[in-house]
């Protein structure tokens, strides 16, 4: 059985952006005090992790928060200023509760200088539309992300949900290329697989960034008989290489040759240093197929 390639020790965000780890961190359930944050945020820069993955709507409850995680994560750095030159910051916006969303420039625009208030830093590596606004033109769209990186306010630009289509309507109309995109991706979300998504990001160089890769904790108690097929699918690799089934998931994303960045959302100290582990996980091809067989709930054609 021919193994798969294990990930390099850092991946390329963009022809001319940073380097980030193979894994990310983020911060959606960010909260508690600053120094509770503080030691989530050491913890996953000493495992290696240096792509930091937050957006204004963290923290929002549905009716106050808005950009409470990003205010937090603001006073770790302040607090700490050289964490900030250890990691590649990234943010997203463009919801806009109860609306919820708008990328029209002028909201847009706003909604990116909060951000670097509330972070209290002066540029982010890596700004994304968080959902897409379909009553915005993408080039409306683009106009106002390109005056933010005019403005040494974003390094570069990606897209999160959006589809295929959409990510190609936005980087036509921009005149520097898109470099992330952020679906939901796990061993229990496999649309991206087959639905041209990822053979988009590598066609147009984008870094896939997978968030919920854990099919929202799904895989840690599956209760459907789909769910129970994939964790046995999952810990056939686990048990054969000592880790946990929550690492081989990590790793079973990264094996993809589209180089899929999972987002690590734990916020125990633990869990971020145990994610580490999933890049010396070995995978055949064989393996691999079993876990997207049990996904698919049929055989491959």
């Amino acid at each position: 059985m021919s193994d798969l390639s294990l990930p390099p020790a850092s991946l390329p965000l963009g022809p001319d952006g940073p380097s980030v780890s193979p894994l990310g961190w983020g911060m959606w359930r960010l909260s508690g005090t600053r120094t509770e944050a503080a030691a989530l945020v050491a913890e996953a820069l000493d495992s290696g992790i240096t792509l930091l993955d937050t957006a204004d709507i963290y923290g929002f409850d549905g009716s106050s928060g808005f950009g409470a995680a990003e205010a937090l994560l603001g006073e770790v750095l302040a607090a700490d200023l050289g964490l900030r030159r250890r990691m590649v910051l990234a943010t997203k916006g463009g919801i806009r509760p109860p609306l919820p969303y708008d990328q029209s420039s002028g909201y847009l625009a706003s909604a990116i200088d909060a951000s670097l208030r509330r972070l209290r830093v002066e540029r982010v590596e890596l700004y994304q539309i968080h959902r897409p606004d379909i009553l915005a033109h993408p080039a409306e769209v683009a106009r106002t992300l390109e005056e933010a990186i005019a403005a040494g306010k974003i390094g570069a630009v990606g897209v999160s949900n959006y589809t295929a289509a959409q990510t190609a309507a936005l980087a036509h109309f921009l005149s520097c290329p898109l470099v992330s995109t952020q679906p939901e991706i796990s061993p229990l979300r496999i649309d991206c697989f087959e639905n041209g998504e990822l053979d988009q990001a590598i066609t147009l160089g984008l870094r896939p960034l997978a968030w919920s890769p854990l099919g929202g904790g799904r895989l840690a108690d599956p209760q459907s008989q789909r769910d129970r097929a994939v964790a046995e699918a999952l810990d056939v690799v686990a048990l054969d290489q000592g880790v946990s089934r929550t690492v081989a998931a990590y790793s079973w994303l990264i094996a993809h040759p589209a180089g899929i960045v999972p987002i690590v959302g734990s916020q125990r100290p633990e869990r971020i240093r145990e994610a580490a582990q999933a890049l010396t996980v070995r995978w055949t091809r064989e393996h691999w197929y079993a876990v997207l067989v049990a996904a698919r709930g049929e055989r491959l054609p």
